[in-house]
């Protein structure tokens, strides 16, 4: 086999493993990409002309070594950032965590609403329920890991896109 030939192997079967990364978030099954376990990647549909959506996901570290969650990409997107929020009175604070999210071995994070998130900024698109987002979370060892966010109601608080979604409080960074 000549080198044209394993690059255009090599780039296949990347394809495949991007797809297949796809199509087990998109079934809700567990992304495993080295020692992480990567669970129910979603995000809220947002209103025309919003410039930024939220994202969630659950992260489990099955490995003996720490790695650190870096960032997170979706195409409909200028940048993701990972952001932590909180509640001063009835004023939501959200501010960009730049040294990433660490995850030692044997433990979880979970971003979620109300808590820390990914921040999708300059959407040049709305997100729209049922019509899933492709993305990559970024990792410091383990690299790009291609992921499918489900896409659940405006001001949804689970990904469950039947449940009743509810009045976010107003916030500011």
């Amino acid at each position: 086999m000549n080198r044209r030939h394993r690059t255009l192997l090599r780039l296949a079967l990347s394809a495949m493993a991007a797809i297949g990364f796809a199509a087990h978030a998109c079934a809700g099954e567990p992304i495993t990409a080295g020692s992480l376990r990567i669970e129910t990647p979603w995000m809220r549909a947002t209103p025309g002309g919003a410039k930024v959506a939220g994202g969630y996901v659950r992260i489990t570290n099955t490995g003996t070594q720490a790695d650190r969650l870096t960032g997170a990409a979706i195409a409909i997107a200028g940048r993701g950032t990972i952001h932590s929020m909180t509640m001063a009175g009835s004023v939501m604070k959200m501010a960009p965590v730049p040294e990433g999210l660490p995850i030692g071995p044997g433990e979880t994070i979970e971003l979620k609403p109300g808590g820390l998130h990914l921040m999708f900024e300059d959407l040049n698109a709305a997100p729209k329920v049922h019509e899933p987002v492709s993305g990559t979370l970024t990792f410091e060892r383990t690299g790009a890991v291609p992921v499918t966010f489900a896409v659940a109601p405006i001001g949804a608080m689970s990904p469950d896109t039947t449940a009743p979604a509810v009045q976010a409080p107003h916030h500011h960074h």
